[in-house]
């Protein structure tokens, strides 16, 4: 090890540009790894929504488009369209206590987006599916398809 911490130097100095991208990339980890820790929101994995499940009862969100929602959705889902979607509307509004889950296909479009206005408008579980829904197709898990 005090080999190791006499050499480091030099190699530093010898790969300035690998060096300098080392911690580029460690300080994003990091920085990545701190918004996880203190986001209001938690992305779950299709496991761990299964375990929601049949823990609680939770509002399933999906955010696909419809054709993608028809074609293949979690069961127990709702679709809702992103132009219509408001937390502050009166069937969500009664929600405000229960464990939502907001999901669209491919968990990077707009599920981050909802669950961040969710959290604005005061509801104090919110999720994620990472993935989104084809994660959860992927992990072998039952979809429902057609638009109910």
């Amino acid at each position: 090890m005090n080999d190791f911490l006499h050499k480091l130097p030099e190699f530093i100095g010898n790969h300035v540009a690998l060096a300098a991208l080392f911690v580029v990339l460690l300080v994003a980890l990091i920085a990545t790894q701190l918004m996880q820790l203190f986001s209001k929101t938690r992305e779950l994995t299709p496991a761990g929504l299964t375990g929601l499940i049949n823990r609680e009862t939770p509002l399933l969100i999906d955010l696909s488009s419809l054709a993608d929602f028809e074609k293949m959705h979690v069961p127990g889902a709702r679709h809702v369209a992103m132009s219509q979607f408001d937390p502050e509307k009166k069937d969500l509004a009664k929600a405000k206590d229960l464990p939502v889950v907001v999901m669209d296909k491919d968990g990077r479009g707009n599920s981050i987006k909802a669950a961040q206005r969710l959290v604005k408008a005061g509801f104090t579980k919110v999720h994620t599916l990472g993935g989104g829904v084809l994660a959860w197709h992927a992990a072998q898990l039952p979809v429902a398809k057609g638009n109910k």
